[in-house]
């Protein structure tokens, strides 16, 4: 009976997800914070934890292959919606300030991380300390795409210029990971890697434009069909681009996710295909996503040289992208509000970085008891982006995108409300034999 668990596992996780979400709501904070900290009361961190000291035994829901499989499903979806909320002229605008952002954003957690090593230990090796900061650059968007999305300030300049610089900034994050592998031993080739990444965007073009081609024709000769088809090609797209992303070009898989969604945006029935997936999203993979990220949260060693590193190691996390990415948006013409307002966009942290980590830990550059830090630090940064963003999107101003992400997104619902009429409508004039 134990290969059955996985359905009360899932079942925990819906209900709990949703009553915490419903809790932060009412809290004045985004729903994606109770999803987060559901999975983390139940999981090791909290309710093991509490059960392991009372009655000897850890009683909690337990990270798990399926569980994480499912997670990872579920960050690929929230990217795909994401790409397809995306405007591609406002994202191509956005992309000088996106890559000034970016760049930024790896250099000075790069250079504030190493730094932060060497105060705290100066006879700390160059290379460890060069890795911790490597850990540093990296940015989770997928959590922020979803507190945007909540606010409904997906379709604004600075939405667009995080989303921009997110892409950038995993591009930058991965040559920066080269480079210091390289430097510490590894056997890593730089100009392959950016020849797979040039690589990468020759394939989405022609991708691209091939699927556009194949929806215009399959509009103009199975116009009477059913119209269920464009999600579920849709989706196969998502799923291969993804694939080739990570697999062929070495380019992480939500990236590749994000691209499928900017094509099924430009191409025919894109509103219609957009609006197919909210459902799945939050009916299973999302719930699944947030809650997973707390239950592979445990709880490290106590020890006052643990708790130091820890409090340093998260407000240097903090301080080094919000100043970094800060400084980039108002370089690039950004007021001080939408300036604080990119910088704590892409102060969030997740998978890429514990993947970093874990790398330093296999090549020895980072010790194991330093992981705990780390890991609490992307919990922390993880958590407070969405609740720093709400209050920092407060006010009047992206009035005007937010009424006009609005108004395009009603139209699109009432063309393809008038789409599935029509089919109808003619598939009963056809069984009447007109």
């Amino acid at each position: 009976m134990e290969g059955y668990n996985y359905l009360l596992s899932l079942c925990v996780i819906l209900m709990s997800t949703k009553i915490f979400s419903i809790f932060s709501q009412r809290a004045q904070l985004p729903q994606v914070v109770g999803a987060l900290m559901a999975g983390l009361f139940f999981g090791p961190a909290v309710l093991g934890a509490i059960t392991q000291s009372l009655f000897g035994v850890q009683f909690c829901l337990m990270p798990s292959p399926l569980l994480s499989r499912m997670a990872e499903l579920g960050v690929i979806v929230i990217m795909f919606t994401a790409g397809m909320e995306t405007n591609l002229d406002e994202l191509k605008a956005s992309g000088k300030a996106g890559f000034a952002v970016a760049l930024l954003g790896v250099i000075f957690p790069l250079g504030m991380g190493a730094g932060m090593m060497y105060m705290m230990n100066p006879s700390v090796d160059f290379h460890t300390a060069i890795f911790v900061g490597a850990v540093l650059t990296a940015t989770s968007v997928s959590i922020t795409v979803e507190a945007l999305k909540e606010l409904g300030k997906m379709s604004t300049k600075v939405g667009n210029t995080i989303l921009a610089a997110a892409l950038i900034d995993d591009i930058l994050g991965l040559i920066c990971l080269t480079i210091v592998t390289g430097i510490s031993g590894g056997n890593m080739n730089l100009p392959l890697v950016f020849l797979k990444i040039a690589g990468f965007f020759v394939f989405v073009g022609v991708t691209g434009w091939a699927y556009r081609k194949a929806m215009i024709w399959s509009d103009r000769v199975q116009a009477e069909r059913n119209l269920r088809r464009y999600p579920v090609m849709g989706f196969a797209l998502c799923l291969f681009m993804a694939w080739a992303a990570e697999v062929v070009f070495g380019v992480a898989d939500i990236i590749g996710a994000f691209a499928a969604g900017m094509i099924i945006s430009i191409s025919p029935k894109g509103q219609y295909i957009a609006s197919k997936f909210d459902t799945i999203a939050y009916l299973l993979l999302t719930p699944v996503f947030f809650a997973n990220i707390g239950l592979e949260v445990t709880l490290p060693a106590i020890s006052s040289e643990t708790v130091i590193f820890t409090v340093v190691i998260v407000i240097v996390s903090i301080v080094s992208k919000l100043f970094g990415c800060g400084l980039g948006a108002k370089i690039c013409g950004f007021d001080m509000r939408q300036s604080y307002q990119v910088g704590l966009g892409m102060v969030c942290r997740g998978e890429v970085a514990l993947i970093v980590a874990g790398k330093g830990v296999s090549m020895n550059l980072i010790a194991e008891e330093d992981l705990g830090p780390i890991i609490i630090m992307i919990i922390v940064c993880t958590i407070i982006t969405p609740i720093f963003l709400k209050s920092a999107f407060k006010g009047k101003d992206d009035v005007a995108g937010d009424a006009l992400f609005e108004e395009r997104f009603m139209l699109g619902e009432q063309t393809d409300e008038i789409e599935e009429d029509l089919f109808h409508r003619r598939s009963l004039l056809r069984n009447k034999g007109y």
